[in-house]
């Protein structure tokens, strides 16, 4: 017998149908990948139906929520259209967003069950980090990985603290980048001696990310729960600026916050947080920017006895394109 004989292509699934399906429905498989139902009939339980796996489809997007090119798509189950995160329920990743999709927008295209290509994966590819402080084995210190995610947090020591993760690997001002950080604030910073940052840098600073000559950043006060946002690129700085999002500390999913950054043109950077833009008539820029630019995420206090964090960073990328 030979080792192998050809049985079907392997983008599609024949599926014994436990429920009815419309033509074009979205499934999960038994291999935890979407497929879409093919053929133009409905088909009722019992019958057995070939779903695809593959190719660029047009699905039910999610109203409200903005979704761009190259991110993450999920499945939102309960409400059978596509988002930007799942939540713990049955939701699943349906794959990588084609082209931009505005918050009106009922439909969004989406290259099935392909994972985004991002230039940066500050989790994965590796980060410096200096910690300013007294270290301690099992206190303060170098950031501290929990599974894939990583923390950073400040002790009650009476003394000034910083510590952050900068990319290793930067890129061009002008590689027209989107950024995303999903975070958790497990704790807040308990005064206003804390500073929480996170973005895109052409550095780091072991005391004050305001000294950061080139930046673009969300930005969080301890004490306060506001999500601001600012940038400099060394000729215009535009100062912190509430988004009037407020993030809710906790470790749970719920707490999660998911933030992005579009430089795709530099001269007018756009911010969203979970799926919608924040600020759009601020001029957030960093047209005067050289670069390179890498992810920094960096949380501070300039003194005292203020604690902050864990703040968890469950991701932390930077995709780039041609346009």
């Amino acid at each position: 017998m030979a080792d192998a004989s050809f049985s079907k292509s392997g983008d599609t699934e024949n599926v014994t149908l436990a429920a009815a399906a419309s033509a074009g429905e979205l499934r999960q498989m038994s291999d935890g990948k979407a497929g879409v139902m093919v053929g133009t009939n409905a088909a009722v339980s019992g019958d057995v139906r070939a779903f695809k796996k593959s190719g660029v489809h047009t699905l039910t997007k999610t109203s409200g929520v903005v979704l761009l090119a190259g991110g993450r798509a999920f499945w939102d189950h309960s409400a059978n259209a596509v988002t930007f995160r799942k939540v713990n329920d049955r939701d699943f990743y349906v794959g990588t967003v084609v082209g931009d999709a505005a918050s009106a927008d009922t439909t969004v295209a989406v290259d099935l069950n392909v994972e985004p290509m991002p230039t940066i994966n500050l989790l994965e590819d590796g980060f410096l980090s200096v910690a300013t402080g007294t270290q301690v084995v099992g206190a303060f210190g170098l950031p501290k990985p929990y599974g894939g995610a990583f923390s950073l947090a400040l002790t009650a020591t009476n003394e000034a603290q910083c510590v952050d993760m900068l990319s290793t690997d930067r890129v061009a001002v002008a590689a027209n980048g989107i950024a995303e950080f999903v975070v958790r604030l497990g704790a807040n910073g308990s005064t206003s001696d804390v500073d929480l940052n996170f973005g895109l840098a052409n550095g780091t600073s072991t005391t004050d990310a305001d000294a950061i000559t080139e930046s673009v950043f969300f930005h969080i006060d301890g004490g306060s729960l506001n999500v601001m946002a600012e940038s400099d690129d060394g000729t215009t700085e535009v100062n912190a600026t509430d988004t009037t999002v407020d993030i809710t500390a906790g470790s749970a999913v719920a707490n999660r916050l998911e933030c992005w950054i579009d430089t795709r043109n530099p001269a007018d950077i756009q911010l969203y947080i979970d799926g919608v833009n924040v600020l759009p008539a601020t001029v957030f820029t960093l047209a005067a920017a050289t670069g390179p630019i890498g992810l920094l995420a960096h949380l501070e206090k300039t003194s005292g006895t203020a604690t902050a964090g864990p703040v968890y960073f469950d991701r932390a990328e930077l995709r780039t394109m041609e346009q």
